[in-house]
């Protein structure tokens, strides 16, 4: 690790990795320990905190570069708040692979942290740090409920602000995310580890933050992709006949107006996408912004639907659960 400060150590976690991972990190004088099964990115993490030696602990992936400075900017953070009980940064503005969906992917993140209030709410392991004692009063992760890559660091980090703890964004703190995405690992990512996981939470804990891609902002522009999506599905039929008495011009004009609202919206982002690469990538990066809109609503409304379906059942088998263990005893 290329860093500006030399009073750290470096602990590489080697989760069943069938690699040379470990020896590779060892003979760069990092310490290694392997996981005697799988455990995921929770679990792993878990293991490496407990045997780490520092009074502050920094969580980094293994597709994440630090820049050299990343922990003087943690420590002097850590140094001057004495309140502040965890940290994090966001990437980079240059990602490491030229394609379409890795820049769209990695910029987009690194706007939305960029921009997001610096008084978080939730938690970033892509490289965060937590103070040490703060780490095991909230016992880390919940690796048992997120035993795979998942929003288990977003969780920890629900846990901590709910009980009061500060967390602060750092704009300042930038790293190079060195992952490829394709189409697959994007939904993958986005709807199974990452919507899913968190709609579930939300409804869970309800809790629902006014922060990252939770924004008033946000929610609104979900819901007028959703009636533009709508519309344009409902927009043939407007040719062939009325629906209703709307005929294809109303229509259109609706959508229309449904695109324009949602361009200004979001405006601030696009015009990031236009400066950072040209209109012509700024025109994509809106399809595939309104894409993950659409399928974030999809997914919300869903397992909103089965939640309040299923708690009717889960309440039935909860009486009858008392009820046995009544006559029991």
């Amino acid at each position: 690790m290329r860093s500006a400060r030399a009073d750290f150590e470096v602990l590489v976690v080697d989760d069943c990795s069938t690699d040379e991972t470990g020896q590779i990190a060892e003979r760069y004088g990092a310490r290694c320990l392997k996981t005697p099964v799988p455990m995921g990115p929770g679990g792993a993490r878990n293991l490496g905190a407990s045997q780490a030696s520092g009074e502050v602990l920094v969580f980094v992936d293994a597709d994440v570069v630090v820049p050299p400075d990343a922990l003087w900017l943690i420590a002097e953070e850590f140094d001057r708040d004495a309140e502040l009980a965890a940290l994090f940064g966001s990437y980079d503005s240059a990602p490491a692979w030229g394609d379409f969906l890795s820049q769209y992917k990695n910029l987009m993140h690194h706007y939305v942290h960029q921009k997001s209030n610096e008084r978080a709410s939730t938690f970033w392991a892509g490289c965060g740090a937590i103070r040490r004692a703060v780490f095991e009063e909230f016992g880390g992760f919940n690796a048992e409920k997120y035993p795979l890559p998942s929003i288990e660091d977003i969780e920890l980090g629900l846990r901590m602000t709910s009980a009061g703890r500060k967390i602060h964004l750092n704009p300042r703190l930038q790293v190079k995310h060195l992952k490829r995405w394709t189409v697959r690992v994007l939904l993958r990512a986005d709807i199974l580890c990452r919507a899913v996981p968190w709609t579930k939470l939300i409804l869970e804990t309800r809790q629902l933050p006014r922060d990252l891609n939770l924004t008033v902002a946000s929610r609104i522009s979900a819901a007028l992709v959703t009636l533009l999506t709508l519309g344009v599905l409902l927009f043939p039929f407007s040719v062939w006949g009325s629906i209703s008495g709307l005929r294809a011009s109303v229509l259109l004009g609706i959508l229309i107006s449904l695109a324009v609202v949602l361009l200004a919206l979001n405006w601030d982002v696009y015009a990031f996408f236009i400066d950072k690469r040209g209109l012509r990538f700024a025109m994509g990066a809106v399809l595939a912004h309104w894409f993950y809109y659409l399928y974030s609503v999809v997914v919300f409304v869903l397992l909103t639907m089965a939640h309040f379906v299923r708690a009717p059942m889960r309440a039935r088998g909860a009486g009858r659960g008392a009820f046995g263990s009544r006559n029991a005893q």
